[in-house]
C-alpha cells in the first residue's frame, strides 16, 4: 500500500497565490470563509457560528495532515499573505492511487482566476508528486461555476451519486461526481 508523506509541508506557488500550510494565525480567514452562506450555499457543513469553532477546524486540519489524511493549503495572496480561500486532497484510496479535490474561495475573490491557479497547481502536484492515477470531485448539482472549472481542467463527468454514497449530511443534496485522470 502507497503511503503519502506531507513533511515537509508541500507548499506551492502561483502567479499570485502562496498554497501554505494553514497556522492558528489564520483563525479569523477562516472564520470568514466557514461562516459565509455564499460559500455555504453548496455545501452540507453547518455555518461556523464563532471563532471557537474555526480554531477547532484549523486544529483538525493539522491533525490529519500529520496523520497523512490529507493536504490541506490555505490560499494565501502573495502580496499581503491573507487567506482567501482553500483547497484540498483527501479521501484517498492509496490501492487506486484516487484522491478527492475539494476547494473554497471567499465571493470577494471569485471570478479573478485564483482557483484556477490553485487547482493548476494541486493537479500538478497530486499527479506528479503524489502519483495519483486519478482525483476526484464531488459537488452540488447546482454549482455551475465549480462545474465550469473542473471542465476548464479536463474533469469528466462521472455519474450522479447515488443516496447511498453520501455522507448523512449530504442527504438533501443532488450531487454530481467528476474524474480527471493523469493520463491526459
Amino acid at each position: 500500500m502507497q503511503t503519502f508523506n506531507f513533511s515537509p509541508f508541500p507548499t506551492r506557488t502561483t502567479a499570485r497565490l502562496q498554497l501554505r500550510r494553514l497556522t492558528t494565525e489564520d483563525d479569523r480567514c477562516i472564520f470568514t470563509l466557514r461562516s459565509n452562506e455564499q460559500i455555504q450555499e453548496f455545501l452540507s457543513r453547518p455555518l461556523d457560528e464563532d471563532i471557537s469553532q474555526s480554531q477547532y477546524f484549523l486544529k483538525n486540519i493539522d491533525r490529519g495532515i500529520g496523520n497523512q489524511e490529507w493536504i490541506y493549503w490555505g490560499l494565501a495572496l502573495q502580496t499581503t499573505n491573507k487567506i482567501i480561500g482553500t483547497i484540498c486532497l483527501w479521501n484517498f484510496s492509496r490501492e487506486e492511487k484516487c484522491a478527492e479535490i475539494g476547494y473554497e474561495l471567499h465571493p470577494d475573490y471569485q471570478g479573478q482566476g485564483y482557483m484556477q491557479e490553485a487547482i493548476e497547481a494541486v493537479l500538478e502536484y497530486g499527479f506528479t508528486d503524489m502519483q495519483l492515477k486519478n482525483i476526484e470531485a464531488y459537488l452540488h448539482i447546482h454549482n455551475t461555476k465549480s462545474i465550469r472549472l473542473l471542465i476548464r481542467n479536463k474533469f469528466e463527468f462521472l455519474k450522479k451519486v447515488a443516496p447511498e454514497e453520501k455522507f448523512e449530511s449530504e442527504s438533501e443534496f443532488e450531487m454530481l461526481a467528476y474524474t480527471r485522470s493523469a493520463r491526459l
